[in-house]
């Protein structure tokens, strides 16, 4: 699960195991699984980096 801020400032935390794709186009356009679409403020890279940390606190058990 990561957090994300969308454009109207709201936190909303996505399970990035639903993501099916991040487009940046100009604004970061996050696509889960089920069709639902989430605009966010946070970069392309900064949600991979978010991603990255979830899975690694995962897999190490310190979460």
């Amino acid at each position: 699960m990561v957090e994300v801020t969308t454009l109207n400032e709201k936190k909303v935390i996505i399970n990035c195991d639903h993501i099916e794709k991040i487009e940046s186009v100009p604004d970061t356009v996050i696509t889960l699984s089920n069709g639902k679409v989430y605009l966010v403020k946070e970069n392309r890279d900064e949600v991979i980096k978010k991603i990255i940390e979830f899975k690694r606190k995962i897999f190490s058990g310190n979460f």
